[in-house]
């Protein structure tokens, strides 16, 4: 059957040829040579490379040994480059699968070894080609030496080391050394013969740079493979080697060879800290190639401050780094400054609509410096960075410049999380730092005062807010009535947010009026950004004022009405909703009740025109329908019919899964996409994206909270929300297990206040036995499936809970559970 499909599939792209068996087909293609041409071709073209797979993979696997002998016989005579380079790529993804290589005769095996040993040699052979064989020649060797040991390959070794030796052609030299990479696993027995070749290959003043990284490429996979009883310091020279020919080539204004090295030292940082951090040597080289902003390419600078960086993360492991800290945080410290202060006035910054349009007018120097201050504060603590970084502050807050005002508030707001502990002794003298450029003539100076305040309010909490409150909030006051550039008014609003979410309740309570008054005016700016954060400090406010908020309570909802009718802003308009949502739980039923009508109103009408499944606004709506049940109540009922339809859809969304089996280590690359998440069941590996697994467990909460709140209210619903909630107790995803296992309670209770309150429809005991009989049973199966404990504990409540509502019905509900119910602790 499967060799008559394939053969429909070959006559669809090949043309019916009554004469030609199958086999004939695979044949001809095959063994001729220019048909192998034209599929090679075909497989290169965009046009017809799908068709061409599918005839290539049929190829494969009914003759893999003589496809793979033509494809070597084509790689060595085809004249034609791009055929050449696309044989080398596909002989190497036949050797990559296992179970065909195993398959290959040794004559065969003996032939393709002869053949790309052959061709990696040909003077005439393009280097990008030649660098996809040595590719080939790798996995053939992994897998021969893999399988067979020395005995594998035994030509391999010998050709490896005639091919690195000075006479050899430069193209063979970085050949070899590629392969030496990509085998450093299997070689390593041979690393004091190969030590003394690397440091002869990079110590040589008459080696290409091509030659030297691939060379410094294969040292670093070497040093990595090195197993702890191995000294990895035997490699220092050779370090050194590499090092001196990266000054060389930057002397001789040559950066591209140096910036491939620099990549290296970087990896080689990040895994072997400590042989690179042996004497200084390297340290005080990148510290050199960091200073030469002026000589050197922004590029080149980088990657040295990256290297210097990472070293400094590596803490204890890094010896010469710890031993001379201070000496190595003020060379480096001073670089970081002078890239900081790389920002010009652009004129577009005074008038940008975003937050994104806070980058103008600054440099790529000053994006790379200021998160690099933030790491080195956090790898190397206040003590080693505040006493060098107050000397720089004091020098640049005296200096006539601006961009140096600027810098130095930036640094200090970047530092603050590493160092808070130690900037707290100095609190004094920062603070007067920061609240002094607030009167600053230039309007940058101002605005990184501002945010520098942010900053300084969560990372020096609460010595701040206790000790500085009247200064800081006069001055936030001083800001936000100047009604100033739309970026000062946005930073002004974000720092009061950090400030007051900091601040005890005592030391905020006398500010109360000033603070809501403050953030009513930038309610009414016009500007989205100035909205948004103003937003978000009034939220805060209301949460951790909610008994005082009724005398606020016309002022602050004039703007945020107005707010609430432009839905054609979505960012500020779902935040406005937000937040009268959390106003209107704050003042209570009685109060909100016609504003929350009005929200509700307002929010029926958007969803009905805008909201769809895959609109980000949707599942924030749902959230704020929930919010508006909590403080309406039974009131909220008249809106059910609107809310529960797209909920429900929520709810029962499907997300599309990956499923390999859990020891195929093929996806591990993708195991650090933060939009996949991967779950292991059983001998099964399931990857889900986490977007739709979120929203699918905030729906479940949702109808949770519903049912909770609306007790015999949420009757007519059940029908729909039981069918589909009791066969997520035993989905694949613990959060949906447990929102669908705390449901159940709610529902059954839901069912029996309606029925004894008389609002069920005419519905009797009957249907709670009914209900009784879905639920429980399910439960009971859970428990005994359940692998994780505190679900597990979960479901055992809710199993009891269950119990006790049921009543006198539980008894034929839980007949239909199964035997095993007394072994989790039921009694019926």
């Amino acid at each position: 059957m499967a060799e008559s499909t394939e053969h429909q599939q070959l006559a669809a792209i090949l043309g019916p040829e009554p004469a030609a068996t199958f086999q004939t087909v695979i044949s001809h293609l095959i063994s001729s040579p220019s048909s192998l041409q034209t599929l090679i071709s075909d497989l290169i073209s965009s046009e017809k490379r799908s068709e061409a797979e599918l005839v290539f993979n049929i190829c494969k696997q009914a003759d893999h040994e003589s496809l793979s002998l033509k494809l070597a016989q084509l790689l060595q005579v085809s004249p034609d480059d791009k055929t050449r380079a696309m044989c080398s790529i596909l002989l190497r993804k036949q050797l990559l699968t296992g179970d065909l290589w195993r398959r290959l005769s040794p004559n065969t095996i003996s032939t393709l070894k002869h053949t790309l040993l052959s061709c990696i040699q040909r003077e005439d052979t393009r280097t990008s080609i030649s660098k996809a064989i040595c590719y080939a020649v790798s996995e053939l060797a992994s897998a021969e030496l893999e399988l067979l040991g020395g005995e594998g390959w035994p030509e391999l070794l010998p050709f490896q080391f005639q091919s690195t030796s000075y006479d050899a052609p430069p193209k063979l030299q970085e050949c070899s050394f590629l392969i030496f990479d990509q085998l450093a696993d299997f070689f390593t027995p041979f690393i004091d013969e190969l030590h003394t070749v690397f440091l002869y290959c990079l110590s040589s003043s008459t080696r290409s740079n091509e030659v030297k990284i691939a060379a410094f490429s294969a040292v670093v996979s070497f040093i990595r493979c090195l197993s702890s009883s191995e000294d990895p310091n035997m490699f220092h020279d050779v370090l050194i080697e590499m090092m001196r020919t990266v000054m060389g080539e930057l002397n001789k204004g040559k950066e591209i060879m140096a910036q491939e090295a620099i990549k290296l030292f970087i990896e080689l940082a990040g895994t072997h800290p400590t042989l690179l951090s042996r004497n200084g040597q390297i340290i005080r080289a990148m510290l050199q190639i960091a200073e030469a902003i002026d000589v050197l390419e922004q590029g080149t600078r980088h990657l040295a401050i990256e290297f210097l960086i990472t070293l400094a993360e590596a803490g204890e492991r890094a010896p010469w780094i710890m031993r001379r800290c201070r000496e190595f945080v003020g060379l480096l410290f001073p670089i970081l400054m002078r890239m900081v202060s790389n920002v010009k006035d652009d004129p577009s910054w005074h008038t940008a609509e975003t937050d994104d349009d806070i980058a103008l007018g600054v440099s790529g120097d000053y994006c790379v410096g200021q998160e690099c201050l933030h790491r080195l504060a956090i790898a190397l603590g206040g003590n080693n960075i505040v006493p060098i970084a107050l000397e720089h502050f004091t020098s640049h807050f005296a200096a006539p410049e601006w961009p140096k005002h600027h810098a130095a508030l930036i640094a200090l707001a970047q530092i603050a999380e590493g160092c808070s502990e130690i900037m707290i002794k100095d609190l004094e003298q920062v603070v007067a730092m920061v609240l002094n450029s607030l009167e600053h003539p230039h309007i940058r100076v101002r605005w990184s005062a501002i945010n520098a305040v942010g900053q300084l309010s969560t990372y020096l909490a609460p010595d701040l807010q206790v000790q500085y409150h009247q200064q800081v909030f006069s001055a936030l006051n001083a800001t936000i009535y100047g009604l100033q550039n739309r970026h000062l008014l946005a930073c002004a609003a974000s720092a009061l947010q950090k400030f007051i979410e900091k601040c005890a309740s005592d030391i905020l309570t006398p500010y109360l009026d000033e603070v809501v008054s403050q953030l009513v005016v930038l309610l009414q700016s016009e500007i989205q950004m100035v909205h948004v954060e103003a937003l978000t400090a009034l939220a805060s406010v209301v949460v951790s004022f909610p008994d005082q908020f009724q005398k606020y309570y016309e002022d602050v909802m004039i703007p945020l009405r107005g707010m609430l009718l432009d839905a054609t802003n979505n960012p500020v308009w779902s935040k406005s909703v937000e937040c009268i949502s959390l106003v209107g739980m704050a003042v209570g039923k009685e109060k909100f009740r016609d504003d929350a009508k009005k929200v509700m109103e307002v929010l029926m009408s958007f969803q009905g025109s805008q909201m769809e499944l895959d609109d980000p606004t949707a599942s924030c709506m749902l959230q704020i329908c929930a919010d508006l049940c909590k403080c309406l109540g039974q009131d909220f009922l008249p809106y059910m019919g609107a809310v529960m339809p797209p909920l429900l859809q929520f709810v029962q969304i499907k997300p599309v899964e990956t499923v390999t089996s859990a020891n195929d280590n093929s996806d591990m690359d993708e195991s650090d996409d933060e939009s996949m998440e991967t779950i292991t069941l059983g001998d099964k590996r399931i990857r889900i994206k986490t977007s739709v697994l979120e929203e699918k467990v905030t729906a479940c909460n949702l109808l949770c909270c519903y049912a909770d709140e609306l007790k015999e209210g949420f009757f007519p619903w059940i029908d729909r929300v039981a069918p589909t909630l009791v066969p997520l107790i035993s989905y694949i995803h613990e959060k949906v297990r447990k929102s669908a296992v705390s449901a159940m309670p709610k529902l059954l209770l839901s069912a029996k206040l309606a029925i004894e309150k008389r609002q069920s429809q005419g519905c009797n005991e009957t249907y709670i036995k009914k209900l009784s009989d879905h639920i429980l049973p399910a439960l009971v199966e859970a428990s005994h499936q359940e692998t994780d404990r505190e679900i597990t504990a979960i479901i055992l409540d809710a199993l009891n809970e269950c119990i006790q509502i049921s009543g006198p019905l539980r008894d034929e509900a839980m007949s239909h559970a199964p035997s095993r119910g007394d072994k989790a602790g039921i009694t019926p």
